[in-house]
Order: C-alpha cells, then sequence, then structure tokens
C-alpha cells in the first residue's frame, strides 16, 4: 500500500524517528501505525544489543523544581553531536517533565513510567534505533524540601538540586544550587561528613604534620586544624560562597533569614571532574 506523507509526518511526531525510517517501517506494516512502532523500537533494540560494550559518555542533563519537588534526569549517548541535537533534548525535557508530574521513587520507576503509551525505556531505545548510538538513562535524582532549587550549568553536561529548611528569594536558593554545581560539596555539613573520611583526613593530617618534622605532642592538634580546614573546602554550609568569598554559604543564607539552611543536595555531570 501507498504510505502518504501525513503518516509519516504522524509517526515522526510519535516516535521522534527520521523520515525514511518513518516510510520504511510503515511500508513493512503495511500502513499499521502500532506495528510500525514496535518495527522502529526493534531497530533500537538491536542497535543497542550490538553497541552494549560502547561507552556512553556524552549526553544531556536536566533538572527542574515546582512546589517542594526537585529532579534531575541524565540521558547519556556516546557523542556530543547526538547531545546537542534538538530531538535529543527534547526527549530529555519530555522524561523530566514526566519524573516532575509523577515524582517516581527510583530510576527503575522511571523507566517504566509510560509517556503517550510507550514506556520512557522504551522511548530511550527507539531514540537509539533513529540515531545509531548506545543510549541509556544514565541519572535520576530527586528532593523534596520545604523549598528546593534546581540548577542546569551551560552545555546541559551538570545539573545539581538543593532543598532547604524553607522558602526564600528564588535567587538565593537558585545561588546554592550553582555552588553545589560549581563546587560539589561532600556533605551539607560536617556533622554529615561519613566518619571513614573524617578518619582518614586525620590520620592524612597526622601523617603530613609528620613528614614535615612536627613534634608528636601535636600531631593532632595539627590534625585537627586541617580537618576544619577540610570542612571549610568540603562542606556545603561552610564552603566560601562563589558570589562572595567573604563569607560562607552558611552566612549568605543566613542574610535572608536565620533559620534558612540547606538541608540535602543532589549533583550529577557528564563531565570529567
Amino acid at each position: 500500500m501507498a504510505v502518504t506523507l501525513a503518516d509519516i509526518s504522524k509517526l515522526r511526531t510519535m516516535t521522534g524517528a527520521g523520515m525514511m525510517d518513518c516510510k520504511n517501517a510503515l511500508t513493512e506494516a503495511l500502513g499499521d501505525f502500532e506495528k510500525a512502532i514496535e518495527i522502529i523500537r526493534k531497530k533500537g533494540q538491536a542497535i543497542a544489543a550490538k553497541r552494549s560494550d560502547r561507552e556512553a559518555a556524552e549526553g544531556c542533563v536536566l533538572a527542574a523544581d515546582k512546589d517542594g519537588f526537585a529532579a534531575l534526569v541524565g540521558i547519556k549517548c556516546e557523542t556530543d553531536f547526538v547531545a546537542k541535537n534538538a530531538d535529543f533534548i527534547a526527549l530529555t525535557k519530555k522524561i523530566l517533565d514526566a519524573a516532575m508530574e509523577n515524582k517516581p521513587s527510583s530510576i527503575d520507576e522511571l523507566k517504566n513510567l509510560k509517556i503517550d503509551g510507550r514506556t520512557v525505556a522504551d522511548l530511550i531505545t527507539e531514540r537509539s534505533g533513529v540515531t545509531g548510538e548506545k543510549m541509556e538513562l544514565g541519572a535520576y535524582e530527586f528532593l523534596k524540601g520545604n523549598a528546593v532549587a534546581s540548577y542546569i550549568h551551560n552545555g546541559n553536561k551538570l545539573a545539581s538540586l538543593v532543598s532547604f529548611t524553607e522558602s526564600a528569594e528564588r535567587q538565593i536558593l537558585h545561588d546554592v544550587a550553582m555552588q553545589v554545581a560549581a563546587m560539589s560539596p561532600i556533605s551539607v555539613d560536617r556533622n554529615d561528613v561519613p566518619k571513614d573520611i573524617v578518619a582518614k583526613e586525620l590520620e592524612i593530617g597526622r601523617e603530613k604534620a609528620r613528614e614535615e618534622g612536627k613534634p608528636e605532642a601535636i600531631l593532632d592538634r595539627i590534625a585537627e586544624g586541617r580537618l576544619n580546614k577540610f570542612f571549610q573546602e568540603s562542606t556545603l554550609m561552610e564552603q566560601a560562597f562563589i558570589k562572595d568569598a567573604k563569607m560562607s554559604v552558611k552566612q549568605y543564607l543566613q542574610n535572608a533569614s536565620k533559620s534558612l539552611a540547606a538541608t540535602g543536595f543532589r549533583r550529577f555531570t557528564l563531565n570529567q571532574e
């Protein structure tokens, strides 16, 4: 049967596949849209299987926040060329929108969410068939709080989320989300730093002081001092604020409200660090 341009356009809208892929799928399926979609999906599965050993190190990372819920989604692919493609970015945005609406509690739950009758996992597989590259849902993170903020760094390779004790001017919360993206803290404050990391930093401090020839009697005191510096560099609330290094993030937040503080954060990047 003859395949019309309208049918091809309709299938392309449904799947995001290229015009020729849609035409070939509809021709093979004798005009049956469901069968054509399945043909495109199987093509994606075949490509995914063939390229399973390839590294998907590029991609798109997007984030959003609304009404006390924030989420970030990262879709991985093989090349920066595909990562910058408008349809690939639109797919990532579509999946993020579904996450914001449905608030899945895990990455597996997100994969099984349905968008326009097809699961997120199937949509990614179909896009793999269109581009010929390995693709995967590389990240899903979320936070809930009295207030939340999200930040997407230029280039869509890095995003962050932060939750807070209370609401404040949006720019203030956004600034702290940007701080997380830029400075990659290991915890909200020193009380949240894992004990094994604290012990390791103390031992490093003692060993360094010993190598410098410091007396054994004062090694612990020197190590504690260096641990405090580690906290100031590595914990969000104690880090120097990136827009004004004369104050800490804690001081920046307390300038807005004495009870305003970060309570949690998430960060994901495709960049090498």
